[in-house]
């Protein structure tokens, strides 16, 4: 089954080396999205990337691989993301946030050959 709906896309860049209590934010973030009901959240890391400060972030080398770029995407209703911006006003201290109007597809179930 396939579904289609209008949503919102939120998409957090932080650091591979930001933390929430000695733990990785990326980590804090993606439990309170599931403590919120949030549709899903998925984490990539990046191997190179900068940011305000223009420092390059890479694995390429040894004495440059210290916080690599972390994205989380959470997707799900307008009003459910917007609900949740108040988490990341509280664990967000360094990063940026851009929030998308997407058109999403879901696949469910499976298909009948």
């Amino acid at each position: 089954m396939k579904l289609t709906s209008s949503a919102m896309r939120l998409s957090i860049f932080i650091g591979a080396d930001d933390t929430w209590h000695h733990k990785p934010l990326y980590h804090e973030i993606v439990r309170r999205a599931r403590k919120a009901g949030l549709a899903g959240a998925t984490v990539l890391r990046g191997s190179e990337g900068y940011g305000s400060h223009s420092t390059v972030h890479t694995n390429r080398l040894l004495d440059l691989a210290e916080s690599l770029p972390i994205l989380v995407i959470i997707v799900d209703a307008e009003d459910r993301i917007r609900a949740f911006l108040p988490e990341l006003d509280e664990l967000v201290r360094e990063g940026t946030v851009l929030l998308d109007e997407v058109h999403a597809i879901r696949y469910t179930g499976s298909r009948e050959s």
